[in-house]
C-alpha cells in the first residue's frame, strides 16, 4: 500500500509541475505575442516615417526648386559665353 501511495503522489506531483510548466509557457507565449504586435506597429510607423522623409528627400533636391533658389535667394546665373574660359589639360 505504501508503495502505490508514494506512486500516486509521485504522479500528483507530476501533474501539477506540468500545470504548472504550462501555464508559464502560455503566460510567456501572450508577453511574446504582445511584444510581437507592439514591433510590427513600431516597423509600420517606422516605415511610413520613412516614405515621408524619401519624399521630402526628393522634394528639397527637386533642380527646379534649387535653381529657383539659386537665381532668386542667392542672386546665382549662367556664366555668359564670354565669361568662359578653356582649360586645356
Amino acid at each position: 500500500m505504501r508503495l502505490s501511495s508514494f506512486f500516486m503522489l509521485a504522479l500528483l506531483l507530476a501533474v501539477v509541475i506540468s500545470a504548472l510548466g504550462l501555464v508559464h509557457s502560455r503566460h510567456r507565449h501572450r508577453q511574446l505575442f504582445v511584444e510581437l504586435t507592439q514591433l510590427e506597429r513600431e516597423r509600420d510607423e517606422l516605415n511610413i516615417e520613412f516614405g515621408r522623409l524619401q519624399l521630402e528627400q526628393a522634394t528639397w533636391a527637386d533642380p527646379n526648386r534649387i535653381e529657383q533658389i539659386a537665381t532668386g535667394t542667392l542672386g546665382m546665373r549662367y556664366p555668359r559665353a564670354e565669361e568662359l574660359k578653356v582649360v586645356a589639360p
